[in-house]
């Protein structure tokens, strides 16, 4: 066998970091369009890099640290400049500082993440995801910026989503990540399964358009579950007061 099995899953993670570059430079080359899809062709890449590591046992400590560079170039660098070269270049240095935030908070948060890293598998994640960022994004770009919304609001929108999204990265607000495709996790997480079968024919329907709006309500349950679990959080039982009769 010419490649190692273990080191199949990081041939996805380095195709990953390889759409990563070329968006960059198809952005550099005034094609956005372009660019932005290289991203999400990333995000399926990592996506698949890790569903192959479990499907192959071979997750490891090399496998997470090329998992967190590929993704710092594909969902922090790439968005980052795509920001930059669409938007923000005609806002000099104000504008290279915002556009510099998605590369800058996704290297914190994905530092973060490794540090706290506990096992391989993970039900929940501290912060938005990287990959959800640079789809949020991408997917604005592609079918919403200067096109259905208005020069105006379209400015307005994406300064919004070039500030946000970064905290975001870095907040403590909880988002699940994706259950494992097996029969017993199919089996725990129906309903999720179904939620996402049905965003999937939906995106498919309206040939992409439907992902931002998907990818906002993604970011804003996490905030939600977030808030709603600090305000009902169980209060522990307080003792009982012992009272002594004279």
């Amino acid at each position: 066998m010419l490649v190692s099995k273990k080191f199949i899953p990081s041939l996805f993670t380095i195709l990953n970091a390889f759409c990563g570059f070329m968006s960059i430079i198809n952005a550099s080359n005034g094609q956005f369009e372009i660019a932005s899809m290289f991203i999400i062709y990333g995000a399926f890449f990592d996506l698949f890099d890790g569903f192959v590591a479990r499907l192959l046992k071979t997750s490891s400590d090399f496998g997470v640290e090329l998992d967190s560079l590929s993704d710092v170039i594909s969902f922090g660098a790439a968005p980052s400049y795509l920001l930059y070269a669409i938007f923000f270049k005609y806002y000099e240095g104000i504008g290279i500082a915002i556009s510099s935030l998605v590369m800058v908070f996704s290297a914190i948060r994905l530092a973060r993440f490794n540090v706290e890293l506990v096992g391989y598998d993970k039900e929940k994640f501290k912060g938005l995801p990287t990959p959800i960022t640079a789809i949020t994004l991408c997917s604005y770009i592609l079918f919403y910026h200067n096109k259905i919304l208005s020069p105006d609001i379209s400015s307005k929108t994406i300064f919004i989503l070039a500030i946000s999204l970064p905290f975001l990265m870095v907040s403590r607000f909880t988002y699940f990540t994706l259950p494992k495709i097996n029969k017993k996790s199919f089996r725990k997480n129906i309903y999720i399964f179904i939620i996402l079968f049905i965003t999937i024919i939906i995106v498919a329907v309206t040939k992409g358009e439907a992902l931002f709006p998907f990818a906002i309500l993604y970011i804003l349950s996490g905030i939600l579950t977030t808030i709603l679990k600090i305000i009902f959080k169980k209060k522990p039982p307080r003792p009982a007061v012992k009272t002594s009769l004279t």
